[in-house]
């Protein structure tokens, strides 16, 4: 498949970027170059043990944190990235966008920008009802399908950027490939080989750390052309939830274990005004 190419972006732009499942320990064990030039490293808090949780609290301001720091964006609780004006209280830092609206796509659609969004795990399916609060707020929204489809997720948003021109955007990406099976194209193991399944009894965790980091090293590069794209704007990147690999007896995530809530936050953020 062909690399996509991407336009530079305006420096309101927003770039909001989730690894599905990814846990801290992974992502900073892992060499990703190109992640990890975004900005500094934080361990940080998820706002939620699964999924669908975690994203509604992030379009609602909260994302990951940790609950130590004084620094805006670092601890939503000091100060958020974005909050939403009438989303509970404002903290001691300065928040960075201030919105109104239902979530912050509806916030930032009403400040003019055109919103986008592809999904890769079965929460952003939008033919079904439960995903019509993570999704019917963007002026369109992909769903890949699977959870090892990046490559068409970047094609597709590839093609939707360019054709919304040089005004502000605000582009959401959740990626698979760092969700169970822990697959991406190439791999050599089979998707059907899942070394993390709960209550299983042939899990395995060394080898669900392995493929994870195998998966955050292949999809490292292919982000570059995006993330090269929004050089000059916000950019969010984080998980969403981590998994449990054998700690306690507990395996995979919807359990607030700190594990599952220990995610990897970066960000960097461009113009507000």
């Amino acid at each position: 498949m062909a690399t996509p190419v991407f336009l530079s972006q305006s420096p309101r732009s927003v770039l909001l970027v989730t690894l599905d499942s990814c846990r801290f320990d992974s992502f900073r064990q892992a060499n990703l170059p190109v992640m990890k030039s975004l900005g500094p490293l934080h361990r940080a808090q998820a706002p939620g043990n699964f999924t669908y949780a975690s994203h509604m609290a992030m379009f609602m301001g909260f994302t990951p944190g940790d609950p130590q720091a004084r620094e805006t964006g670092v601890n939503p609780k000091f100060g958020k990235i974005f909050r939403m004006s009438q989303g509970g209280i404002a903290g001691q830092g300065k928040e960075c966008f201030l919105l109104q609206g239902r979530n912050i796509i509806d916030g930032f659609s009403r400040l003019g920008y055109r919103t986008l969004g592809s999904g890769a795990v079965g929460w952003f399916n939008p033919e079904t009802e439960t995903a019509r609060g993570l999704t019917a707020d963007f002026d369109e929204f992909h769903y890949a399908g699977n959870t090892w489809s990046l490559e068409e997720q970047l094609q597709w948003l590839s093609g939707r950027l360019a054709e919304a021109g040089e005004g502000p955007v605000f582009t959401f990406l959740n990626v698979g490939e760092t969700h169970v099976p822990y697959y991406f194209r190439g791999a050599p193991w089979s998707p059907e080989d899942n070394p993390c399944v709960p209550f299983a009894d042939n899990n395995d965790a060394a080898e669900s750390r392995r493929r994870q980091v195998a998966a955050l090293e292949w999809l490292d590069g292919r982000l570059a052309p995006l993330l090269e794209a929004f050089s000059r704007s916000t950019v969010v990147l984080c998980a969403d939830h981590g998994d449990c690999w054998g700690e306690d007896g507990l395996w995979e995530h919807g359990i607030s274990h700190e594990k599952v809530l220990e995610v990897p936050l970066i960000f960097r953020i461009g113009e507000t005004g």
